[in-house]
Parts: structure tokens; sequence; C-alpha cells
């Protein structure tokens, strides 16, 4: 569909390259966005970070990350030796501590053995969903936090799906409000060539946009793609 090669083109003609996912540089405590090759213990964190930012915003992710960093917990073998009470304090600026503390310590067990190392390797189509259904099986990882892993944290061609995508898409008209993921998750992978780059790039300035403009209650003024919108309010 042209309509999303030409969308991606006016965004990124407006807001630019995001460089997502922000991840914190060695002997920094804070996650910053960068555009740098990540390593092992980066992939970790963004792992780490797609699960505390279920539920809320990303200026309280930063927060927890900073914390975990403080305490140098961002590693698979810290999260599983560390009781889960002192974990939920240090991410409580994320929101659902109790819950997501729990979530992360699965996370680290799932994750301390050869599941990165294999998840970098795995190139065949088939062998990505294989993973991802995998990853699914995993108590607190639903198809955005699995996306998000397999594009951002192994640079896999999965086109994320959140809420502003749903949001923006169904005011454009090419979705519906209360479309299933993997049918919006389609329309992208029809449009576009499967390239992790694009897809990463794309998601961001959804984002972007949708904090700039397409709030809940729309900001249409200087909005560069406000033409395309069928529910102008």
């Amino acid at each position: 569909m042209s309509e999303i090669k030409h969308l991606f083109k006016i965004l990124h003609k407006t807001f630019g390259n995001q460089n997502w996912w922000p991840t914190t540089l060695e002997g920094e405590l804070h996650p910053s966005y960068h555009g740098k090759r990540i390593d092992d213990r980066q992939r970790f964190e963004i792992i780490v970070g797609a699960i505390l930012t279920q539920n809320t915003s990303w200026k309280n992710v930063e927060k927890a990350i900073f914390n975990l960093n403080k305490e140098k917990a961002l590693t698979t073998e810290k999260l599983k030796n560390i009781s889960q009470k002192h974990l939920a304090q240090l991410i409580r600026p994320s929101g659902y501590y109790n819950q997501k503390a729990e979530r992360l310590k699965i996370v680290a067990d799932y994750f301390s053995n050869k599941k990165i190392d294999e998840l970098k390797q795995t190139k065949q189509r088939k062998d990505i969903e294989e993973l991802r259904e995998e990853l699914l099986s995993v108590k607190g990882i639903g198809p955005e936090t699995a996306d998000s892993i397999l594009l951002y944290a192994f640079n896999k061609p999965i086109f994320v799906i959140d809420a502003y995508t749903k949001r923006i898409f169904s005011r454009i008209g090419l979705c519906k409000d209360r479309c299933r993921y993997e049918e919006l998750q389609q329309l992208f992978h029809n449009s576009l060539k499967p390239n992790p780059k694009l897809f990463n790039e794309y998601h961001a300035l959804i984002v972007e946009l949708a904090k700039q403009h397409c709030m809940k209650k729309p900001d249409c003024n200087k909005c560069p793609i406000s033409k395309f919108c069928k529910k102008l309010i």
C-alpha cells in the first residue's frame, strides 16, 4: 500500500532520524539515543526496557533503568539472584513494580542460557517466527513486547504495533479503531520491504508524531499528516 511508504517519507522529513532504542553507554547511568552499535549488555537492557515500558511512559522507565544501572543489576545473573522485593523497589518508578519484578526475574531466567546468541544468529523467517512464538510463551511477554525485543534488541524484521500506531492509522482510515494487532502488523509487512532499520525508524517516528500531535485529544495544528486524517477534531 503506497500510503504507508508515503507517510514514512513525510514523517522522516519532518522529524528526522530517531536513533531508537535508547541504551546506556559504558560508564553512564542514563540510557540515551546514541545510534551506535549495541552489545549484549545493551541487548539485555532493551529486553528489560521492553518489560518496564508496559503501561507507562518511557520517562518513567528511564528512572527505573537508572536505578538498575546504579545497582549494577542489568545482567541476567544479577536479576536472577536479587530479591524480588528489592527489585520491585528499584523499578518502582515504572509502575506495576511488583508484577514487573516477577516478570523480569522470569525473563532473566529465560535469557540466562544461550538464548541471546540464538536470537542474534537466527536469520530465516521461519526460525524467527518460531522464536517469536517461544517468546510469547514466557509469562509477561505479549505481542508488542516480543516484537520490540526482536526488532530493537536483535534487529529482526518485525514491525511493532502499539496504541499510538492504532490511533494514528485508524484516524487516517487505514485500519479500524479496534483492529487486531496481527491485522495492522500485516499491513506494514505487506507494504514495506522486510528491513529492520526501516521498521525501527518508522515505529519511532509514529511515536514521535503521537507525542507531538496525535494525542488522545489531537492537536492537528502543524501536524505533517493532517491532510490525510479522516477524523479531524
